[in-house]
């Protein structure tokens, strides 16, 4: 089984969250009902799945369900053995956005307390849109991504002591030695290939055949062109042109999408493509950067819409679409192969993955930045370049970025292959492995305020 990082946080939430249904969002084939059967296994003596897309698709049973009395009593004749309670009992709704009757029920089956639930599904963010009645008291909703690449390592072997020694060193801003960049490029480039999906990790476990990972990364892209227009009738045909523009709009100089080229239409904006753009992102297969040209912290408050970039949610279905069975255009040095977009593609992937909404940074007069990321350590706001060749020092906008004295920047960083951490004129210069280390101060356990003082 792949360790999980969202292994703990679902664990801890069944164990001590007993008031709320967690609603675990994000797209297919990322693990999700994998990890909370094993977990609901593990901690309840009941458990009991229902794949409401199957249901949907066959026997219908859970389809006319519009009270808890009816739910219940579907349940017990879906469950061969007698339920028990609260406590023993966990009820897990797979694809529960089929049926969006279910998730307004939500709310009072948590009220009555009856069994514990937990939801998950590929489209939550755009069913709950649609929900007209949305349980908003009685639901966590939390978001899932493929393996991010700290997870890759554990999967290949890299003990979690190893690798708290090199946060350790990223926080110091300290270069690692030359073996230990190479192990970590080697397995950075392969990550790059196989990507996050646990399917295609698995596969890559067993033999390293990236033959069969090829397939079962291609089958999961044309799982998701399926997918990204089956639920909209009226505009299925735009949602799956816009994805699959994704990897050719990242090969441009801009890498942000051309509306006239969706259509063929000019004076397209992104508001006549608004609501594709959000079914896209909200069924996570697409990671949406939105442009910001005078950014203050945080950035929520400076973000615009008109100009976005899209990349795909997984860099090894990237991959497969740029270069196929090709692994030497990652695996060595070929000058005619640019690696920029897969590299802001794995980046982007990190910075999702680890709670960060994506911005970057798009000024007429300065030029653009990859990535702007809030730095709550700093109340400030923290710009990121990103590097695949030999002229990582070289960064116009980014030295502009970090000048422009109102924008109050305390630190960049440039990410790229080379080894050595630099410092140089407000940027460190750190390599691309070092990504992973990236949290979002805002993101913590437990955060408790001091005490106030008498009147």
């Amino acid at each position: 089984m792949l360790e999980r990082k969202f292994s703990q946080y679902l664990e801890t939430f069944l164990k001590e969250e007993r008031e709320k249904i967690l609603l675990v969002n994000g797209a297919r084939q990322i693990g999700k009902s994998y990890i909370i059967r094993y977990a609901g296994k593990a901690l309840f003596k009941n458990f009991v799945e229902i794949n409401l897309k199957e249901d949907k698709e066959g026997e219908r049973a859970f389809a006319d369900v519009h009270t808890t009395k009816d739910l219940y009593m579907r349940l017990s004749n879906y469950y061969s053995k007698p339920l028990g309670n609260k406590n023993d009992t966990l009820v897990f709704l797979d694809e529960i956005q089929c049926y969006p009757h279910l998730m307004t029920m939500l709310k009072f089956l948590n009220q009555e307390s009856k069994y514990r639930f937990i939801a998950s599904g590929s489209q939550l963010g755009v069913a709950l849109s649609e929900t007209p009645s949305v349980p908003l008291g009685s639901i966590t909703l939390a978001q899932m991504y493929p393996l991010d690449f700290e997870e890759f390592l554990w999967a290949t072997g890299v003990g979690k002591d190893w690798i708290e020694n090199l946060r350790n060193r990223f926080e110091r801003e300290e270069s690692l030695d030359e073996s230990t960049h190479n192990i970590l490029m080697k397995r950075f480039q392969h990550y790059l290939l196989v990507g996050g999906m646990p399917e295609a990790v698995n596969k890559y476990l067993e033999d390293r055949n990236m033959v069969r990972v090829r397939q079962i990364q291609r089958d999961i892209h044309n799982l998701y062109r399926i997918d990204a227009s089956q639920y909209d009738e009226d505009h299925k045909l735009i949602i799956r042109r816009i994805f699959d523009l994704i990897p050719s709009n990242l090969e441009n100089k801009k890498k942000r999408i051309v509306y006239k080229d969706i259509e063929g239409k000019k004076g397209k904006t992104f508001s006549d493509y608004a609501n594709e753009f959000e079914y896209l992102t909200n069924s996570g297969v697409a990671l949406e950067v939105s442009a910001i040209s005078n950014p203050r912290f945080p950035l929520a408050e400076s973000e615009q819409k008109r100009l976005v970039k899209l990349y795909l949610n997984d860099v090894g279905l990237l991959t497969n679409v740029l270069y196929g069975l090709n692994v030497n255009a990652v695996l060595q040095d070929i000058k005619s192969i640019n690696l920029g977009t897969v590299y802001e593609s794995v980046v982007a992937q990190e910075l999702a993955a680890h709670g960060f909404k994506l911005h970057y940074y798009d000024n007429k007069q300065r030029g653009e930045v990859d990535f702007l990321i809030d730095d709550y350590s700093h109340l400030s706001v923290l710009p990121l370049e990103i590097k695949s060749g030999k002229n990582y020092t070289e960064h116009s906008a980014l030295s502009k970025f970090v000048a422009t004295q109102e924008y109050g920047i305390n630190r960049a960083i440039v990410f790229s292959n080379e080894r050595n951490v630099l410092k140089h004129k407000g940027v460190t210069y750190m390599p691309i492995y070092y990504c992973m280390f990236l949290q979002n101060g805002n993101n913590c356990d437990s955060l408790i305020l001091p005490e106030l003082e008498a009147l």
